[in-house]
């Protein structure tokens, strides 16, 4: 039927689209009609404009029978489905298909009392044929769609990994010297300053897979900038506006704290006397919008740093892999300041 070996066991999640999905199951309606719209038009024999549009009528009520019967019964299992591998669960969505078709075939045949020139086992047998044609290439396309989801997902995930596994070496260094500064003089705030660079550290190995609270990525983003301002005095200032944010609201880890080391790093060490940076949040109506912006020093190519496009990169792409077009980072930048906003849906833990 399928190439759907069961290797795919070591893949995570089923390839089978949620049929519980109202979008879905207005697609597979949408494709069902499509089909009888098809069959109608290739069914032989004189053409008749009233026969032609009851045929249609008939043919749809039987198509879109099978297909509502075939998607409650698929989605009522699918929890069990997840359970399987995806060999098994193909073979089973399969043969779904396969009995709900000759059920509905029998019952068709003594409602609508076909005449005996078309044999029972005939009909049976040539909707069979068309169903079994029909769900093998739906399941194929399903399964070819769940492996390229999985390719790019792997590839946003290779690409998250390489941005959390990049710590400038000059923060790491810098931090090191601040606790050292602090270690005889004032050894308490110098142990703080250890469990924040070891809170950094944490979430840079964590798996690139698990999200974490937008309360859990502020308070990281918190304990960065208490590690920089210690760093840098009186030359940076920070400036929260955080407004009614949903806190609990699931993100990719890592997602704002980079734009604030690009902010300090790219905006606020290069100016000798430093400057403020001023991280806004607001909620819009089920979009968490975050700006933060940072004045910039003069555009001159001797004091371009590297690095800025490639983390600014990696956050666009993982905006899109998690949220598709609902994630977006837009950037603005005057003479003397600079802005990134990052915009994405709230979504639920159950999600």
């Amino acid at each position: 039927m399928m190439n759907i070996s069961d290797t795919t066991t070591a893949s995570a999640g089923l390839f089978l689209p949620n049929f519980c999905d109202v979008r879905i199951l207005f697609s597979m309606v949408i494709l069902a009609e499509l089909l009888a719209f098809t069959l109608t038009l290739g069914n032989p024999g004189p053409y008749n404009q009233t026969d032609w549009w009851s045929q249609l009528s008939l043919v749809s009520l039987f198509i879109q029978w099978i297909v509502l019967s075939s998607a409650l019964i698929l989605c009522i299992s699918r929890r069990w489905l997840s359970t399987l591998n995806n060999g098994k669960a193909a073979a089973f969505a399969y043969v779904i298909l396969m009995v709900i078709t000759v059920l509905a075939s029998e019952v068709a045949y003594r409602i609508a009392q076909i005449e005996s020139n078309q044999a029972y086992l005939e009909f049976i047998f040539r909707n069979l044929t068309v169903s079994a044609i029909i769900s093998a290439i739906t399941l194929r396309y399903f399964y070819v769609q769940f492996r390229m989801k999985q390719t790019i997902e792997a590839e946003a995930r290779a690409r998250i990994q390489a941005l959390q596994a990049r710590i400038r070496p000059h923060f790491l260094f810098n931090s090191m010297n601040t606790i050292a500064s602090l270690t005889r003089t004032q050894p308490a705030l110098a142990e703080e300053v250890v469990e924040d660079l070891a809170e950094l550290f944490r979430m840079t190995l964590a798996d690139t897979r698990e999200h974490i609270t937008l309360r859990e990525e502020l308070n990281l983003c918190e304990r960065y900038l208490h590690i920089e301002k210690l760093r840098l005095g009186e030359r940076l200032s920070v400036n929260w506006n955080i407004q009614n944010l949903t806190d609990t609201t699931p993100l990719p880890a890592l997602l704002i704290q980079p734009l604030l080391e690009n902010a300090i790093y790219h905006g606020i060490e290069p100016l000798p006397e430093g400057g403020a940076v001023y991280i806004i949040g607001w909620q819009d109506d089920e979009i968490i919008n975050i700006t933060v912006n940072n004045p910039m020093p003069p555009l001159h190519p001797t004091h371009h740093r590297a690095g800025h496009g490639m983390a600014l990169d990696n956050i666009r792409e993982r905006l899109a892999a998690h949220y598709g077009e609902q994630g977006e980072l837009v950037l603005e930048r005057s003479d003397t300041e600079y802005q990134v906003r990052i915009t994405f849906p709230i979504t639920r833990k159950d999600s």
